[in-house]
């Protein structure tokens, strides 16, 4: 396999447009030595390596280097015909500046080309462009996947290209096993209620054994994993049904903190500070009390509500939508980046606002992300977990779906619109009452 391995160098690919600008401009291609190049041409064309006599058809080029990519990487070589015989190109630099538009504008994700302009000692120059695939599946720009078998590329298959997306989909945290937990971490109770939900449909009735916990939770609702002598709870799992001590020990960062202040920043003098832990439901039903102590929830904005001060001359409480509120909090639990350290989760209650601070990585989310999610396009970290809890069978009583409703309840019930801010690795989402 010495013909795939091309060169040795590492390379570490930029994810995003403005890395990938730098990277380009200001990164050295290194060089490859005319005897390497040049054994690899003797050897003729095969599943990594292409020989093209010229750059013309940039459309066919595109799909070459995505053939080589989703193959696991190559060499095209540019001045050499079918015959192994270099004939050189004309304008090496030319070339190189159009292989780098091509992997940049006519392939998703975009590849970082390293190209290399061998002279030869008969004056003629020649072209390598060398390919690896680190972020496959690759695709052209009409959105067409393609693959290399032997010295021939070829349109993906169905089978092939879900082999491709398997291959890419990533292990969540939410998927892991959470470690040093057992199946009687698990809180039945809970377990079995949320189950009986769905009886007379996914749910049948437990067998003459008993109720076959950890079955349920591998093999119908994938919360747990086997390590082959035993069932051991997801992170999911463990957050969704497990006991509400067990979690705070062996999940201690799932904590959520919970702050009144006096005032409308975070510098004003902290009335009141809770630590919160246990599995879902037990932290939403903590946190719905809490917040319910310092402020008035409504489901519609009712007639005569205070702006300043009440009666006694104090500060009135503020009053906010009850649906927006419990779909904040679920929002918060649902969407945490859990593999992030250090940065808790947190509700704020100020005089006039409700702050929602969730641990939520930066990279990839902002603007675009941040943009989608007002029109109801997920950008989930933790799907499953997502999805069970916001089941009505899970328990909570959740009126409104979805960030967007939210939204536009906040701003009938308030007069003001919501903030959305996402920076240093932190989502927050800010909601005013009156």
């Amino acid at each position: 396999m010495a013909r795939r391995r091309f060169r040795s160098n590492q390379r570490h690919e930029p994810t995003t447009e403005r890395s990938f600008q730098e990277y380009i401009l200001s990164t050295p291609a290194p060089q490859t030595s005319r005897t390497e190049l040049l054994r690899l041409v003797r050897g003729g064309e095969d599943t990594f390596l292409e020989l093209k006599v010229k750059l013309s058809n940039t459309e066919k080029i595109a799909q070459e280097i995505v053939a080589l990519a989703n193959t696991g990487g190559g060499v095209i070589v540019f001045g050499v015909n079918d015959q192994l015989r270099v004939e050189g190109v004309d304008d090496p630099e030319g070339v190189q500046e159009e292989l780098v538009r091509i992997c940049r504008e006519d392939i998703q994700p975009p590849l970082v080309p390293f190209v290399d302009r061998v002279a030869l000692d008969n004056g003629r120059r020649i072209v390598a462009l060398d390919v690896e695939g680190k972020r496959r599946p690759y695709r052209t720009r009409d959105g067409r996947f393609y693959l290399r078998i032997g010295a021939e590329k070829r349109e993906a298959s169905r089978e092939e290209l879900s082999a491709l997306l398997d291959e890419s989909r990533p292990i969540r945290y939410e998927s892991i096993p959470a470690l040093g937990a057992t199946i009687a971490d698990i809180d039945e109770a809970h377990l079995w209620s949320y189950l009986r939900e769905f009886e007379g449909g996914a749910f049948e009735q437990a067998s003459a054994g008993g109720y076959p916990t950890p079955e349920v939770l591998e093999r119908d609702l994938l919360l747990a994993t086997s390590n082959g002598s035993e069932v051991v709870p997801t992170v999911a799992g463990l957050l969704l049904f497990g006991l509400d001590d067990r979690i705070a020990e062996l999940l201690p960062r799932a904590a959520v903190f919970a702050t009144r202040f006096s005032g409308d920043s975070l510098q004003s003098p902290v009335i009141e500070k809770v630590k919160l832990s246990g599995n879902l439901i037990g932290l939403y039903e903590g946190l719905s009390r809490f917040i319910a102590r310092y402020c008035d929830l409504h489901d519609a904005r009712p007639r005569g509500l205070s702006e300043d001060i009440d009666q006694s001359g104090l500060p009135a409480r503020a009053n906010y939508h009850r649906g927006v509120v419990t779909e904040a909090l679920t929002n918060m639990l649902a969407h945490r980046d859990m593999s992030l350290r250090d940065q808790p989760s947190r509700v704020h209650i100020f005089d006039h606002s409700l702050e929602f601070v969730n641990a939520r990585r930066s990279l990839g989310f902002s603007p675009v992300a941040q943009k989608a999610i007002r029109y109801g396009i997920p950008q989930q970290l933790n799907p499953q977990l997502a999805a069970m809890l916001k089941s009505p069978a899970y328990g909570l009583k959740l009126t409104l779906r979805g960030l967007p409703q939210l939204l536009s309840e906040s701003r009938r019930f308030s007069n003001r619109k919501a903030e959305i801010v996402a920076f240093n690795d932190e989502f927050r989402l800010r909601v005013y009452g009156v």
